[in-house]
């Protein structure tokens, strides 16, 4: 394998890494913050590749941005108002979304599985047009990727500190003192969940943009890619500061997809890469369990030994 293959490759993995991050931080706000499992992750992901496909197609790039946050907002506060109004289980409520956004985005797609974009301009070509000449014009996907993580992430660590910031993670860790303190669960609930969707979407614009295309099943699976990706940044971030906890979401997407082409390269059949994106989430749920427990078990098996011994000295 020469440099300039390893090069690409790396290079490739840290711009998925860092589109695919964008959903790791919307799943930082809602899982890791307000404590909510959102299923609906899968269907607002591709609902923003979808908008945002048909929007570029429509001759407006930069718009399609916008169009595939606002969608995204859209989704968000109707699962936040499927569990906080109607009393609908949260894991149910991103369920019933989740299903209801398939049939959405084939209406969006105009009843077709895929949506080609080989002739549209997007906000990538149009980087990279800006950029002709420079040493930076091949780099455009990743300096776009790294702009919208960087603003996410300080977006992320200004809201947060906020009056409603601090409402949303109070939410997460106590409802009943939420309440007991005159803040609204409902209000805190669906502001958090339509910006957690809308960043979703935002992932899925972006990330459609990049492929060039769209198909239906494009979100496919990112519900388990993005809490994977979470749990391995939560490994380096710890508990430590917002503005650190989020960026240890942002490296733990990347790992995910290092770890993921580094799978692809040893010629594994495509059916299996599920299995893979299903070993690594394992890994990641199960690996600081089994940490906190082996000093436990090395004990247990040295207790163990040490009677098998002293029986055999008798």
């Amino acid at each position: 394998m020469t440099f300039e293959t390893v090069f690409s490759l790396g290079q490739t993995a840290l711009e998925l890494g860092l589109i695919s991050s964008l959903t790791v931080l919307a799943l930082f706000l809602s899982y890791s913050m307000l404590n909510v499992c959102d299923l609906s992750t899968d269907g607002c992901f591709t609902l923003g590749a979808t908008v945002g496909a048909a929007v570029a197609i429509a001759g407006h790039p930069w718009l399609s941005l916008g169009m595939a946050m606002l969608a995204g907002v859209t989704s968000g506060f109707i699962v936040a108002v499927l569990q906080t109004k109607m009393g609908i289980n949260s894991l149910l409520a991103g369920i019933i979304v989740n299903t209801a956004l398939y049939s959405v985005n084939i209406g969006v797609m105009h009843n077709a599985s895929v949506l080609n974009m080989f002739q549209t301009v997007t906000v990538f070509t149009k980087l990279r047009d800006a950029l002709d000449g420079t040493f930076l014009a091949p780099f455009s996907k990743l300096l776009i990727a790294l702009i919208a993580v960087i603003l996410v992430v300080v977006f992320l660590a200004l809201f947060l500190r906020t009056r409603i910031g601090l409402a949303i993670r109070a939410t997460g860790n106590n409802p009943a003192m939420v309440r007991s303190s005159s803040i609204n669960p409902v209000v805190t609930t669906i502001i958090g969940l339509c910006i957690s969707n809308a960043f979703t979407a935002l992932s899925g614009c972006l990330l459609a943009q990049a492929n060039k295309s769209v198909n239906i099943d494009i979100g496919s699976g990112m519900v388990t890619i993005a809490l994977a990706s979470l749990l391995i940044g939560g490994v380096f971030a710890g508990k430590r500061k917002i503005p650190l906890q989020a960026c240890g979401a942002v490296l733990g997407a990347i790992i995910f997809r290092l770890v993921y082409t580094v799978a692809l390269r040893f010629n594994m059949p495509a059916f299996m890469l599920k299995f893979v994106s299903a070993v690594i989430v394992i890994i990641a749920i199960a690996g600081p369990y089994l940490k906190q427990q082996f000093p436990m078990l090395r004990r247990r098996l040295q207790h163990g030994r040490g009677g098998q011994e002293g029986e055999a000295a008798c």
